[in-house]
């Protein structure tokens, strides 16, 4: 018996469109994720890039658990001293609603090259309008 690997040529890769309006943002990514790395092909294998292509629309439409919206923080730092930012999700929300699903995919992808090359397969859109019309409709 022989493991069977899939050759780069041989990957087809497939756009899924996932409407975010009223899905719970942490479900949402796991499912989003899924996808980005190819765990639902049937030649998935981790150290080979099979993934396929995500659209996610109606991102400001998402719905949060629990007391999330006024309790949860997002963290970032500059490297400088005194360079803590601190950011609420009610006020992600309002400014850039696309940033939060980016950070919650990004960080169930592997920390390695592979991830950074998934993640580009990534398009959020805040509503329902997008630019990748052609892609869904060949698939």
């Amino acid at each position: 018996m022989r493991t069977y690997l899939p050759k780069r040529d041989m990957i087809e890769r497939k756009w899924h469109l996932i409407d975010a309006k009223g899905r719970i943002l942490g479900r949402l990514a796991v499912e989003v994720v899924i996808f980005l790395r190819g765990k639902n092909k049937v030649f998935y294998t981790n150290h080979i890039d099979c993934g396929d292509f995500v659209i996610v629309i109606n991102m400001s439409k998402v719905i949060f658990t629990g007391k999330k919206i006024s309790q949860k923080v997002y963290f970032s730092h500059s490297g400088h001293p005194g360079g803590v930012k601190l950011t609420p999700l009610s006020v992600m929300m309002e400014k850039n609603p696309t940033k939060i699903l980016f950070k919650a995919v990004k960080g169930m992808l592997p920390k390695n090259r592979l991830a950074s090359r998934q993640i580009k397969r990534l398009k959020i859109f805040k509503d329902n309008q997008h630019i990748h019309h052609a892609q869904v409709m060949c698939n």
